[in-house]
């Protein structure tokens, strides 16, 4: 079964345990959230899985197989990250940030190269982005430029059945309220069309509305992972980010978190 999973994995570095003993098994088609307080290890971990890190103890498996026995060129392919900082190095404009998502498949280019970049950046709103200076953008339409191009790297199924996964840290961070949900329903049909989807969020209530399911992260390890209604009850939450906290049902029918109370 394709799968993307942690087995007992940790991480140290400088002496300092960054993330410990995290076991977690992830499918595609579905949409999961890393949730936890700050210091708690949710980038470490979602370095882990994306394989720009290696865990120092456990281990990282895709398909069975060890994350690191995966080429680069093919785990390339089949993964795209977008992470939390969001500058680049040159002058590149933000159409020319999306083009580079399609780098990976210079050796099999599709035949609408021009038009996967495109209606990439239609979908996540920044068509009209394209010509400006990446590093003149808000952190808001960089994170959306960003988001354009991880979409763009795995825009169509593998030919061979693989699956695709998308892994986002912090990717509402720096986005408005509309923008935030707008990216979340956009990455959650995503994973309805059968990428695996796996993000780091704050927002507890944005993890209610679209997560299937989350993993909660407390001191460096994993506490618990399951369908998100299931996970995200008050006692849990008061237990790991250790605020008063109220769930109700929100003018749309939708649970919602009132934190303080």
């Amino acid at each position: 079964m394709s799968q993307l999973e942690c087995i007992e994995a940790g991480f140290q570095a400088g002496g300092k345990t960054l993330l410990s003993g995290v076991t977690a098994r992830l499918s595609p088609g579905r949409f999961c959230a890393i949730l936890g307080p700050n210091g708690a290890g949710k980038s470490t971990l979602l370095s882990l899985l994306s394989g720009q890190r290696r865990p120092t103890r456990g281990e990282v498996r895709l398909d069975e197989q060890p994350i690191d026995r995966h080429a680069n060129a093919a785990l390339a392919l089949r993964r795209a990250v977008m992470p939390q900082e969001s500058s680049v190095a040159f002058d590149f404009n933000a159409q020319e940030v999306v083009t580079l998502g399609r780098l990976p498949h210079r050796a099999a280019p599709e035949a609408n190269e021009g038009e996967i970049v495109a209606d990439a950046m239609a979908l996540t709103g920044v068509s009209a982005l394209g010509p400006r200076i990446l590093n003149t953008l808000s952190g808001g339409e960089k994170a959306r430029v960003h988001l354009a191009r991880a979409l763009a790297q795995l825009w169509n199924p593998r030919p061979d059945g693989s699956s695709r996964w998308l892994l986002l840290d912090e990717p509402t961070a720096a986005l408005d309220v509309a923008h935030q949900h707008s990216s979340m329903a956009l990455v959650r049909r995503w994973a309805a069309q059968g990428a695996g989807v796996v993000a780091v969020l704050h927002d507890l209530n944005l993890a209610l509305r679209y997560a299937d399911e989350v993993i909660v992260l407390g001191s460096g390890r994993a506490m618990v992972q399951g369908p998100t209604a299931q996970v995200l009850q008050p006692a849990l939450v008061r237990e790991v980010w250790r605020t008063g906290c109220e769930l109700v049902t929100g003018q749309d029918g939708a649970p919602q978190y009132l934190f303080g109370a």
